[in-house]
């Protein structure tokens, strides 16, 4: 198993334990394989358009079951505003963590693919505190790579990612 199916077999985990099939969800971001295997699964699922969310928040106002973003924060300049701007009740949302061992991602070929971001979980938690989300639950995990080297040894012992379940914070 690759890491990103590694990746997409834990969030199906984690969002199916709590969140009823036939609920309906905005997936920040344009439509991917996650949000294929969601439908798969029995939930009804919406995308943004690739619109800069940094900008236009327009998609946020709209209440839906659930919102879900999942390594899509780390690309946004303003997580906060993002986060803030969220109607619905329930966010599952889970972010690549910052390592200690490396550098934040960036790719050469593509300029919309780098990490503006990366977050040690208790900065993670404290936005989600400050944008009015209580967390529910949450979970790490590693994400191993079939390398030789020091940085994928280390990847064998330091967690990843953080996946978060987090409700409207009752005002």
């Amino acid at each position: 198993m690759t890491p990103f199916e590694n990746r997409v077999k834990k969030t199906l985990r984690f969002v199916s334990e709590t969140l009823e099939p036939g609920s309906i969800i905005l997936d920040l971001g344009i439509p991917n394989k996650l949000g294929s295997e969601l439908k798969a699964q029995g939930y009804e699922v919406n995308n943004t358009s690739g619109e800069d969310l940094d900008i236009d928040q327009s998609k946020l106002e709209e209440k839906f079951d659930a919102v879900t973003a999942f390594e899509i924060l780390e690309h946004t300049l303003n997580p906060f505003g993002i986060l803030k701007a969220i109607k619905s009740d329930r966010l599952f949302v889970s972010i690549p963590l910052r390592l200690w061992f490396s550098s934040a991602y960036r790719s050469e070929s593509d300029p919309l693919d780098r990490h503006f971001h990366e977050f040690e979980d208790w900065q993670f938690d404290w936005l989600l505190e400050k944008t009015g989300w209580e967390i529910v639950r949450s979970e790490k995990w590693k994400s191993p790579v079939k390398k030789l080297g020091f940085r994928p040894i280390l990847r064998m012992f330091t967690n990843r990612y953080y996946i978060v379940e987090a409700r409207r914070a009752t005002r």
